[in-house]
């Protein structure tokens, strides 16, 4: 079956949208040597910074480089302010949510949610039951997926409130289209991102409890063999915060403290990278290295803030991703301003049926799979494939949800052969404190291999500068 694509930067073959015909000219006036020249460069660049991530499962434990394509994505500022209020309004409802979850569970009993999607929910934390937390924010950084269908809308694909990673390859490929080409920079207005870490270092300080004067701020991280180990270094240096893992930190009388050479110092907020299990061996994962012991009462005892809070993993699953826009209405009293993709859910003995009838056709994930694992792409598989998969759905239907195969739009990239169309999607970084505040762009990822729609960096995808054009 043939899919159409929404082409972001032609309207028709020989029709290039207003927002991208100064890059379309620039294309047009630039030998392709030179563009390879860039790309060459900025590879070796990149390897230089040390911009890699560790694929789990990699027999080797190579690290690898996210291939960085050269042509940047334009939204026009019009369309992104849209995007802005969809996602603000998103992102304050999922926070509601998490709020409500933990005290009075208002949208649970007015059954708009089943109580059981919720309290069963493994990312459940019952530890955070009553816990009031400052401007009841529970995700200071969100990650919400967004593609565009075959018209050209928007859609959220999924929602990250946990630890959402990608924002050091946002800034990072500013800093390189910078470098490479400051001329495009010059016949356009671009909007900046490389304040994002003034923003977030706002946004964490606002996580304080009981409105310390200079909160001091860490990031905690697992060690330098997770797979953003980059990023969590590369983001602890634009903030100015110390970098400290588990073992740099410990609690005494209820407070958090940081080992320091001129003794111990007292930790406010910290900005956690890391799930929730690992946080604290006396309350979770008893065997756990990376934590902290006594953690959690520290942060139960209203003396220190983590972000993102614990528990937040309710809200972000692929489960409860359908009743998002059912939150909104909720709590906002609104309608969605940006729609989710049609989901079935495979729990529910009608939407298993379909999915099975038609798993040919269907893109199937695991609810708490990510990375592009755990998931079938039904129209790319084998048969064998497909009859493996029916029997996993039919063994355990409550870990899978499925949707229509997206025919994610195309933005011009530079491969082997030149430049040709790709399917891309966008992570906006959404920061919640006092108030709600996005940079304008976000990570795009692109799927570099001719025809496929996964974008993953650990399935062979790449990234791109995303550019908001006033």
């Amino acid at each position: 079956m043939e899919r159409h694509y929404y082409d972001e930067m032609h309207a028709a073959p020989d029709q290039v949208r207003g927002h991208y015909r100064a890059l379309a000219q620039w294309l047009a006036e630039t030998p392709p040597e030179r563009v390879l020249e860039k790309r060459r460069e900025a590879d070796l660049l990149f390897h230089r910074v040390g911009i890699t991530f560790a694929v789990y499962g990699d027999a080797q434990g190579a690290e690898r480089l996210i291939p960085f394509d050269t042509i940047p994505r334009i939204i026009p500022l019009a369309e992104w302010e849209l995007l802005v209020k969809g996602l603000t309004q998103r992102v304050t409802a999922l926070n509601r949510f998490l709020h409500d979850i933990y005290h009075g569970q208002e949208i649970l009993k007015a059954g708009v949610i089943p109580a059981e999607q919720v309290l069963t929910h493994d990312a459940y934390q019952v530890a955070m039951l009553g816990l009031d937390l400052p401007n009841e924010t529970y995700s200071q950084i969100a990650g919400i997926d967004l593609v565009r269908n075959q018209d050209g809308r928007w859609h959220v694909l999924e929602d990250n409130l946990r630890t959402p990673s990608g924002v050091s390859y946002m800034i990072e490929n500013r800093r390189m289209m910078m470098r490479l080409f400051p001329e495009l920079f010059a016949s356009q207005h671009v909007l900046p991102v490389e304040h994002y870490p003034t923003m977030l270092l706002e946004t964490l300080r606002a996580a304080a409890p009981r409105s310390r004067h200079e909160p001091t701020v860490v990031l905690l991280t697992p060690g330098p063999y997770n797979s953003a180990y980059f990023e969590h270094a590369f983001l602890a240096e634009e903030m100015g915060i110390e970098l400290v893992e588990g073992q740099d930190l410990l609690v005494k009388d209820g407070f958090v403290y940081m080992r320091t050479t001129g003794g111990p110092q007292r930790v406010d907020v910290i900005y956690r990278r890391m799930d929730d299990a690992y946080l604290d061996p006396l309350a979770f994962r008893v065997e756990s290295l990376l934590g902290v012991p006594g953690l959690l009462s520290a942060y139960r005892a209203g003396n220190v803030g983590l972000a993102n809070a614990i528990g937040t993993g309710v809200a972000d699953d692929k489960s409860t991703y359908p009743f998002v826009p059912d939150m909104i209405r909720f709590y906002l009293g609104e309608a969605p301003l940006i729609e989710n993709v049609p989901t079935w859910q495979c729990k529910r003995p009608d939407d298993l049926a379909h999915v099975l009838h038609n798993l040919a056709e269907l893109v199937v994930k695991e609810v708490q799979g990510s990375g592009g694992y755990g998931m079938l792409i039904g129209p790319a598989a084998t048969q064998a494939q497909l009859e493996a998969f029916r029997a996993r759905l039919q063994a355990n239907p409550s870990n899978y949800i499925a949707q229509p195969t997206l025919a994610l739009s195309t933005c011009p990239t530079f491969v082997e052969r030149g430049i040709a169309p790709r399917h891309v999607d966008l992570r906006p970084f959404v920061l919640s404190g006092k108030e709600v505040k996005i940079v304008p762009g976000g990570l795009t990822r692109v799927a570099l291999k001719q025809g496929s729609l996964v974008v993953n960096s650990s399935q062979g995808g790449g990234t791109k500068d995303t550019w908001v054009v006033d």
